[in-house]
């Protein structure tokens, strides 16, 4: 059958629009697949293995760390997902800070990623030519060393990174561990940095508060908080300093400790929520920390939710009280001053019980 001119020129254009339209389509796919996994419009969080850390940064946006699955931001309603495939060092994301400059920082499992707005990448630069030469910047950045726990070759030492803003240095903690296994994981640091009301910088390490204030340092540990009887001492995974200045510590095996710069007082043991006092949840295995703009303290655990302190007694949260899950492995202050909590989800407390925000 023959076609006649008309008809030619349709094919003709139809199969440009065909070519184009694919092209166009395989572009897209490229694009998105530089800077993220595709975008979503569910309101939910799809991470199967918990929340781990949070950050709302000054553009308005948040991101959300994993477990083991990557980091997800928000933005303008929508998740975008990135994972090791993406240009994450590690798919277990522990903290999110923004530098001065803007740029998104990705503490992982192993090593640093970076986000500039536009791409995500492994930030690979390091300097180890100034471990001793401690100093404090107002808007310093510090991370963990780049293994999962313990110290690489470069390292050598327990420490820890400072981003000044322009340049990565090791610092090394000066520190006389008496063993190897000392070394390596009792100074491995356990959760973010916080700095203090007095300007001092505080690590925590699995063993030890180790604090910096530009001039000296203060090590914390089981000896210094008279521990050495207990048959669990320190193993930190959360603290914070609160709106008085008292150091929590939340410890996963020997609860939560409150020391005022004088006393050690172990608030587990205080309020009989050990395992042996109790015949359901107890507050041996706390995991993070926070203070609501009241004054609470609220505590996450790894197996029996939520906890509050008022200053004289604790309530517990659970499932029966919204929560998805008894691990509560990170809590983080927004900006407008309210505590989300970290889970199988993303939760804040409305007065009486949790909700799933994310």
């Amino acid at each position: 059958m023959k076609l006649g001119n008309q008809n030619i020129f349709i094919l003709y254009w139809t199969f440009l629009l065909s070519v184009t339209i694919s092209c166009n389509s395989q572009s897209q796919s490229n694009k998105e697949n530089q800077v993220g996994q595709t975008k979503t419009d569910s309101k939910l969080l799809k991470f199967t293995t918990g929340v781990r850390s949070f950050l709302e940064d000054s553009k308005g946006n948040i991101w959300f760390g994993s477990d083991k699955e990557g980091v997800c931001l928000l933005h303008n309603g929508r998740f975008q997902y990135f994972t090791t495939e993406n240009g994450l060092s590690h798919n277990q994301v522990r903290n999110i800070y923004e530098d001065k400059n803007g740029a998104i920082w990705f503490e992982c499992g192993k090593g640093l990623s970076i986000y500039d707005g536009q791409k995500m990448s492994m930030y690979k630069e390091r300097n180890y030519d100034s471990t001793t030469q401690w100093k404090l910047g107002d808007k310093d950045i510090w991370f963990k060393g780049d293994e999962i726990e313990g110290y690489n070759e470069l390292e050598k030492s327990p420490g820890v990174y400072q981003y000044d803003g322009k340049k990565l240095s090791y610092r090394r903690f000066p520190l006389t561990p008496k063993s190897e296994d000392e070394r390596r994981f009792h100074y491995a640091i356990s959760t973010p940095f916080v700095k203090g009301k007095n300007g001092t910088i505080w690590f925590g390490a699995y063993k030890a508060l180790i604090g910096y204030n530009g001039s000296d340092f203060k090590t914390i540990t089981d000896e210094y908080l008279g521990l050495t009887k207990e048959i669990r001492g320190l193993h930190i995974r959360g603290f914070l300093e609160d709106s008085k200045g008292n150091l929590w510590i939340a410890n996963n095996g020997s609860g939560v400790l409150k020391y005022d710069g004088k006393e050690t007082i172990n608030l587990t043991k205080q309020q009989k929520l050990k395992k042996e006092d109790t015949n359901g949840n107890s507050l041996e295995r706390a995991y993070s920390i926070g203070e609501d703009a009241e004054g609470n303290i609220w505590i996450g655990t790894v197996e029996s939710g939520v906890w509050r302190y008022d200053g004289n007694s604790v309530k517990n949260f659970t499932e029966k009280d919204g929560l998805e899950g008894k691990f509560i492995s990170t809590i983080y202050k927004s900006k407008q001053g309210e505590l989300w909590f970290g889970g199988n989800g993303v939760y804040r407390f409305n007065g009486k019980s949790f909700e799933r925000i994310y």
